[in-house]
Formats: structure tokens, sequence, C-alpha cells
């Protein structure tokens, strides 16, 4: 079998493929911009893409190829109707990620909620140094128990964190957009109601024609002013210039984001206006990527192609 994967670097020049060369020939790109994803699989039996556009165009006349194993759990690039017809078996990765994402997420929570870059940088600048007393808390900031924390999304990474929420205790409520009330003990509420009394919300939801533009300027000053968002999801859920503004004019405390509405985030962003990263924390969406995540999602990946070449099925789409 000739395996080709297309995007090797997103998954971090530090974890080993090797583990698929039991199949096949393996080559590994460390990137390939669409243009030249047909160049590079219309020879290959086993396609590992991430984000890179596998559709008709580039399909067409590769006519080895039987498998496309997607690298991610979204697999919204590819055009799964084509490898139906085609009969391209196609697989993606699940739960490899839900203890970092949640980890994650309060990661980027706890640093807003204790004004950590306004007392590291205290400290660094040798502010602390120079001052008369032993502690210095001259920017207020609050606990979490007590408060209540709103979900979007209780999934698997949804309830993981309603856990950890619960044990830093907190009240959790959740919204669905799909409307499915769980068998958890958290209360289900609309959304509406999530945003009025939330004093944190996380969004763990996948992109959907209901979840698209979800976070916009009504959603904002719906919420507490003492209010705190993180978006671990996916990016286009928040109408960016919507938060630019929510946060200039005080609707909301502050903001974490690890995803965007343009990947990566453009230089010309609005987010790049507010300039107090104790208001606005965000990272390079890089909340699924510990080491333990990468390398359970290249373990996925190959047993997915042990399922197939067995005749089974596993996480297949189609």
């Amino acid at each position: 079998m000739n395996i080709v994967v297309l995007e090797a670097d997103s998954i971090g020049k530090d974890v080993s493929y090797d583990v698929l060369n039991k199949y096949g020939d393996v080559t590994l790109y460390g990137s390939t911009p669409n243009e030249m994803v047909y160049e590079r699989i219309k020879n290959c039996d086993i396609i590992i893409p991430n984000k890179c556009i596998i559709d008709e165009s580039c399909l067409s006349n590769a006519d080895s190829v039987k498998l496309i194993c997607e690298a991610a759990t979204g697999y919204n690039n590819i055009d799964v109707n084509y490898c139906s017809k085609r009969k391209i078996a196609v697989t993606n990765v699940a739960g490899y990620s839900t203890d970092n994402v949640a980890q994650h997420t309060f990661a980027l929570l706890l640093a807003l909620c204790e004004k950590l870059d306004y007392y590291t940088t205290c400290v660094n600048s040798k502010k602390y140094c120079k001052g008369k007393s032993f502690c210095d808390v001259s920017k207020p900031y609050n606990e979490l128990t007590g408060k209540t924390y709103g979900i979007v999304g209780l999934g698997a990474i949804g309830k993981k964190v309603a856990n950890i929420a619960k044990a830093f205790g907190m009240k959790v409520i959740y919204y669905s957009s799909s409307n499915v009330k769980q068998d958890v003990e958290y209360e289900m509420v609309s959304f509406e109601e999530l945003l009025t009394r939330s004093d944190v919300i996380s969004i763990h939801a996948p992109l959907t024609d209901k979840t698209n533009g979800l976070f916009d300027k009504d959603a904002f000053y719906k919420m507490k002013d003492s209010a705190i968002l993180i978006n671990v999801a996916r990016g286009p859920i928040v109408v960016e210039k919507d938060l630019t503004y929510a946060l200039k004019t005080g609707a909301i405390a502050a903001a974490g984001l690890d995803v965007f509405e343009k990947e990566p985030l453009s230089e010309e962003s609005p987010l790049f206006e507010i300039e107090d990263k104790d208001r606005l924390l965000m990272t390079p969406h890089m909340a699924w990527g510990s080491v333990e995540a990468r390398k359970r999602l290249i373990g996925e990946i190959s047993l997915n192609i042990e399922a197939y070449l067995n005749g089974e099925k596993r996480n297949r789409i189609v």
C-alpha cells in the first residue's frame, strides 16, 4: 500500500509516524497546498489529510485511492458524497484530545480569572521588588467557587469540563443547540437563560447552521458584564468583531480564544485591538495538541487502517 500523509507538520515533528510503516510505503509531506493535492495523491492507496480539501477535482483521476483517514475529528474538508459514490472509505478520529481540551479550557479560564498577565508582569518587571508590601492585590480577581458555569455543547469534552467546574464548587448549567436533554445531573437551559445566568461560558459544540455566529452582539449584551467567555470549539461560533466591541464597551469582562473565524488568524483581525491580556487571551488552536493527544491520534489512525485492511468498520464516515 502507498500511504501519503499530506500535513505531517500539523501533528508536530516530535510525534513519529513509524507505526504506519507496517501497512506499506509511507510518504510524509510537512504541508500540502490545495493545488498540489492532486499530484501527491494520484498514485496512492491511503490518504491522511487534516485540513486539505479532498474532493472530486483531486480524486477523479486518483484511481488507486481506497481509504481516506482524516487526522482529526471534523471532516468537512472531505467530499464524503463523492467518496461514497466512488466506494472510497473515509474515517476520522474522535475522543483523542478530550482531556487536553478540557485542561486548556481551564488554563485559559484561570489565567483570565486570576489576572495572571498583570501579576506575572508585576514580578517580571520588578515592580513587585520595589513595592513596600509583601503582596500586591491591586487588580481585583475572583474565586470560581459558587459561580455558575454555562456550557454550550455537553458532549465528551463538555462533560469533562462540567466535572472540573463542579470540582471547583461551581453550579453547572448547559445549552444544547440540538435540544437533546441528557441524563446528567446538570440543568439544561435555553440559550438566553445560559447567557443571563452564567458567570463563565465555554463552548464545546460543533460548527453547524445553528451554532454559526451564535455568539453575536445580541448574545454578548445579554451576558453579565462580569462574565468570561471561552471558545475552544470552532472559531465561527463567535463573531469576532462583535466580541471585540463587547470587550471594548465592557459588555463582558474577558474572553479566552483558541479558535478563530479564519485560521491562521488574520493580522487585520479586530481582536488585536484588545491589548489587555487580562481581557483577551488567545492561543493558536493548540488546545487539542498535547504530546499525549497527538500520539493517541496517530495510534487511532493506525487502528483505522488496520480495521479497514481486515474488512472491519472502525470510525467510518462512509
